[in-house]
C-alpha cells in the first residue's frame, strides 16, 4: 500500500491553551497510539490533504525528531462550520501485527446485464479488511464481467489468501437489477421468473402464518 509522509514536531504541552495556539498557527494536534505510550505531536494542516481528501486509502509515514513511524489514520475531527482539521489520531503499524482498514472496491470489466439496460447497484464501495501491513491492498478488484440482470456479486467472490474480509458471506458488493428499458435474454428471463416466484411463495407463506 502506498504511503503519505507527514513531517511533525513532538508536543511538550497538550493543554487547551497550547492546542489552540497550534491551530492558530495552521498546525494540527495529533496523537500516535499503538506503541509503548501515546506520542503527541503536531504537523502542518496542509500536509494532511493528500491523506484525507482522497477516495484512495494510504498508510502514513510520520517523521518526528529524526525517527520514523509507520501508521494508519484512526480518527479525525473536523470543525463543524469551517471543516478545518482539528485533531488526528494515528495507530502505529508493526510488521508482525494484524491491522484492520477499510479498503476501496474497484469495479473491473463490463457487465452484460448493464449493457442490456439493467441497473447497476454498487452497495459496498469499501470493505473492512484485516491483514499484516505488508499485505494491505490499495484496492480490491470486483470483476463484474459475468453479471447479468438479476445477478449479485457476493463478498465471498473477492476472498484472498493475503487478507481477511470482515463481512458476512452473504454481503452483496454489487448487483444488476432490472430496469424498464432492459432487454432480457432467455436465460435472464428464466432467472427473473424464478426469483419472482420465490418471492411470491415467501409472501403467501407469510400470509398463512
Amino acid at each position: 500500500m502506498q504511503s503519505i509522509t507527514i513531517k511533525g514536531s513532538q508536543r511538550e504541552s497538550v493543554g487547551k491553551v497550547a492546542t489552540k495556539a497550534l491551530r492558530n498557527a495552521g498546525k494540527v494536534p495529533c496523537v500516535l497510539y499503538g506503541g509503548d505510550k501515546p506520542l503527541h505531536f503536531s504537523a502542518d494542516e496542509v500536509s494532511f490533504k493528500p491523506l484525507v481528501y482522497t477516495p484512495n486509502v494510504y498508510t502514513a509515514t510520520i517523521e518526528l525528531e529524526g525517527k520514523t513511524y509507520n501508521a494508519i489514520l484512526q480518527d479525525i475531527q473536523f470543525h463543524p462550520v469551517s471543516d478545518a482539521i482539528l485533531h488526528v489520531d494515528f495507530y502505529q503499524l508493526f510488521d508482525d501485527k494484524l491491522v484492520t482498514m477499510n479498503i476501496p472496491v474497484r469495479l473491473v470489466g463490463n457487465s452484460p446485464g448493464v449493457i442490456n439496460g439493467g441497473s447497476l447497484r454498487f452497495a459496498m464501495r469499501k470493505l473492512s479488511v484485516r491483514a499484516l501491513p505488508a499485505d494491505l491492498p490499495d484496492f480490491i478488484n470486483a470483476d463484474i464481467s459475468k453479471l447479468r440482470i438479476g445477478h449479485k456479486l457476493y463478498v465471498t467472490a473477492l476472498a484472498n489468501d493475503s487478507y481477511s474480509i470482515l463481512h458476512p458471506d452473504n454481503t452483496v458488493v454489487v448487483q444488476v437489477r432490472t430496469a424498464r428499458s432492459a432487454i432480457l435474454t432467455d436465460e435472464e428471463e428464466e432467472e427473473e421468473g424464478e426469483e419472482g416466484a420465490a418471492e411470491e411463495g415467501a409472501t403467501e407463506e407469510a400470509a398463512t402464518e
